[in-house]
């Protein structure tokens, strides 16, 4: 079958040095990809894990718990090193913002846009004539000052706790309105 030249030993060397070569590249790509397959899933479920409020600190999430033991479908985000939590309390919608030792910053409760200081919805009528406050929230920060949100098309106006314009947040869509850009005064 086989010719005696090839039956050597230094020609069997020689094939089993060039399988184990072939062996080693076969590896070393399968180990290059795992290497590269692993990180990436490590950061893909990372990412995952923040929206589950697995990074939030103890702290966050024991005030958390100790003042809404009663929270719903609870979501955690964290931006510019603040924790909050979007949550369904007694069937209404609110978030609370932490900072990293668990002092809460601000919560905001959703409200009917009926409930809004009625100075609100005149601004809104004299300023954005034709357009309609979507939603409507009510925000109380750490020193218990209450300001109101309502929530146009083109971003979110803050008002103060009688219903007088304070500012405008980052419009939320590109595409909206510019009707919207006016100048308030």
């Amino acid at each position: 079958m086989f010719h005696p030249a090839f039956l050597n030993t230094e020609f069997l060397q020689n094939l089993t040095l060039l399988l184990h070569r072939q062996i080693n590249h076969k590896l070393k790509t399968k180990i290059m990809k795992t290497k590269f397959f692993i990180p990436l899933a490590a950061v893909i479920f990372s990412a995952a894990s923040v929206f589950a409020g697995e990074d939030v600190p103890a702290a966050v999430k024991t005030k958390f718990a100790s003042e809404y033991s009663a929270a719903k479908k609870v979501k955690w985000e964290k931006e510019e090193g603040k924790f909050e939590a979007h949550f369904i309390l007694n069937g209404t919608e609110m978030s609370a913002t932490y900072d990293a030792i668990g002092n809460k910053l601000e919560t905001e409760t959703e409200i009917e846009t009926s409930a809004l200081p009625k100075s609100v919805s005149e601004y809104v009528s004299k300023n954005y004539a034709g357009h309609k406050i979507k939603e409507a929230a009510k925000i109380v920060d750490a020193t218990g000052t209450v300001t109101y949100e309502a929530e146009l098309k083109s971003g979110d106006f803050i008002f103060d706790s009688n219903g007088n314009f304070l500012n405008k947040k980052e419009e939320k869509d590109d595409d909206d309105d510019d009707d919207d850009e006016k100048e308030n005064k």
